[in-house]
């Protein structure tokens, strides 16, 4: 029983299905969770058809369908033989010979009085129902046609004028469908043009054949509507699982590297700085201004020196001449003044033995 309803539910779920079933959304999660339900929808399709009728209520739908095509083909043919008379009527100007002018004329009172003819709707059971607009009969509309002379005159020469119309308007349709037909004959034309209907029926089939493709395809694009969220929820599931299991665990190791990897891209960025520093002092301090700041400090050096010595004697000196008194003063403005110059010097030794 398993098996058979295993069978029914791959034959349902197959893409040829939707020709039996209405649009539907069946997955195999669905025919496993209710067993039943493969066997109910075969024995459905036996009573109803693709778009979800009842065979009866589908076959009557076709016949009104098809009654519906015949009204409205009969409805068509004569809408356009109107709208041939009305254009016929719009195209009524001055410049016409006056038996032209008279047939357009009794032309537009015939079709005035059949427009009201419809409109007043003269017939037996609306009689009976209500009367008719204003109180009319239909004795007081045939007082609106003209006599009845013109009348067969405009009857007998409308043919003529249907023809010439529709002729013209079937040539501009065909050079609209067939566009390659303007530079053919008049032969070639006229049989183009007696094969244009079936040229457009066959155009037409194509067109619903066309449509009847789209809404299957729509169908089948429904289903794989109804599919694929599952799916990507089944993909969703696993990467949440293979997130957590394997990138979660690798993330402590991971970190590690990425800190290692750091610290060397630090101490290499160190070193170049490093290496730019000495770079610039080796270009700026060549070997010949070495010797020459050695020259200077040696110089410096030694000329602090003296001004020690000289320091050293007159502090001596100072002390010698500390008891006169008042009158050292001298000798104290001379010691600041040596005492100033050998500070100068010292800061300026000093400054030569940090470079």
């Amino acid at each position: 029983m398993a098996s058979a309803s295993g069978a029914l539910g791959a034959e349902l779920l197959q893409p040829g299905s939707g020709s039996r079933l209405p649009p539907c959304s069946l997955t195999d999660e669905d025919l496993a969770a209710y067993p039943g339900l493969a066997n109910l929808l075969m024995s459905l399709t036996k009573h109803m058809d693709s778009s979800g009728l009842s065979t009866n209520l589908a076959q009557q739908l076709e016949e009104a369908r098809k009654q519906l095509h015949l009204s409205r083909a009969n409805w068509l043919k004569w809408e356009a033989l109107h709208r041939v008379l009305q254009e016929a009527l719009r195209d009524f100007g001055s410049g016409l010979a006056a038996q032209e002018k008279k047939f357009l004329e009794v032309l537009e009172q015939q079709l005035l009085v059949g427009e009201l003819r419809r409109i007043l709707d003269f017939g037996p059971s609306a009689q009976a129902v209500q009367p008719s607009l204003l109180g009319l009969v239909p004795s007081d509309l045939s007082e609106l046609l003209p006599p009845n002379q013109e009348l067969e005159e405009m009857q007998k020469r409308l043919p003529v004028e249907l023809e010439k119309r529709l002729k013209h308007k079937c040539s501009a349709m065909l050079s609209y469908f067939c566009p390659e037909s303007d530079g053919a004959g008049q032969i070639p034309r006229a049989t183009m043009m007696g094969s244009l209907a079936e040229s457009l029926a066959a155009e037409k089939q194509r067109l619903q054949e066309a449509r009847d493709r789209d809404r299957e395809l729509m169908g089948l694009l429904e289903q794989q509507k109804a599919a694929y969220p599952q799916v990507l929820l089944r993909c969703l599931v696993l990467l949440k699982r293979f997130a957590r299991e394997y990138r979660l665990g690798a993330q402590s190791e991971l970190d590690s590297l990425n800190t290692q990897y750091l610290e060397i891209k630090c101490s290499a960025m160190f070193l170049k700085i490093r290496l730019e520093e000495l770079s610039v002092l080796l270009e700026t301090y060549v070997p010949e201004k070495v010797d020459v700041h050695q020259v200077m400090r040696d110089r410096l050096q030694a000329a602090i020196r003296q001004e020690e010595q000289d320091l050293a004697a007159s502090r001596k000196m100072l002390s010698s001449y500390e008891i006169l008194g008042p009158e050292f003063e001298e000798l104290v403005k001379e010691y600041a003044r040596l005492q100033a110059i050998i500070e100068n010097r010292r800061w300026v030794l000093t400054e030569f033995n940090k470079d």
